[in-house]
């Protein structure tokens, strides 16, 4: 069997375990969530708009994607100290509760930024064609993340770790994306999606 094939199906595989525990988020609590959400909230702010721009923006990002994400650091797929340990001793139904309170959050308004950064970026993010995946606005869909608005920092910081193959990518779109960026269009793109407004 070839390295594509295995590769494919332990994506498949991954997939499926994540999206069969997922199927009942539609009974997910936004209140519960929003009680279970306090820890969250010293970094990712009372309403998911984080003020520190090396920590993401969870506000208005599919609930899919978020309780996706936690899953993953909860199984030990993406590794970070703080966010590991968080959610080290989530349940199933507190990630769902977690991803339908922060997904029911506004957006906060993206700052202003170069205009010749912002048009050299959007050039960039149709060349790649982000829209496929991320939706036609950038918001995300599903277990995708919603790039429009994120802090320019922390979509840098994710971009190269894609690149450099330190971030985990479930099914390794962004890595082959992002390989051969070189550092100047990783800025304009991060600035450019970075300055994009969110509902």
């Amino acid at each position: 069997m070839t390295d594509y094939r295995i590769t494919t199906l332990k994506t498949a595989a991954l997939f499926a375990a994540v999206f069969l525990w997922l199927a009942p988020a539609n009974a997910a609590d936004i209140e519960a969530g929003r009680r279970k959400a306090e820890p969250c909230f010293a970094c990712h702010g009372p309403t998911g708009n984080s003020t520190d721009p090396s920590i993401p923006s969870i506000a208005g990002q599919p609930a899919q994607f978020i309780s996706t994400q936690l899953y993953f650091f909860r199984e030990g797929n993406r590794k970070n100290a703080q966010m590991s340990a968080l959610a080290a001793n989530l349940k199933n139904a507190d990630l769902n509760d977690l991803a339908v309170f922060f997904s029911a959050q506004k957006a906060a308004p993206p700052k202003d930024l170069a205009p010749e950064k912002v048009e050299a970026g959007k050039r960039l993010s149709q060349q790649f064609n982000c829209v496929a995946c991320h939706g036609a606005a950038l918001l995300g869909q599903q277990h995708i993340p919603r790039l429009a608005g994120q802090h320019t920092e922390y979509l840098r910081v994710q971009l190269r770790g894609f690149q450099a193959g330190t971030r985990f990518d479930m099914d390794g779109n962004m890595t082959s994306a992002a390989r051969a960026l070189p550092a100047a269009e990783i800025d304009a793109l991060a600035e450019y999606l970075a300055s994009l407004g969110a509902p």
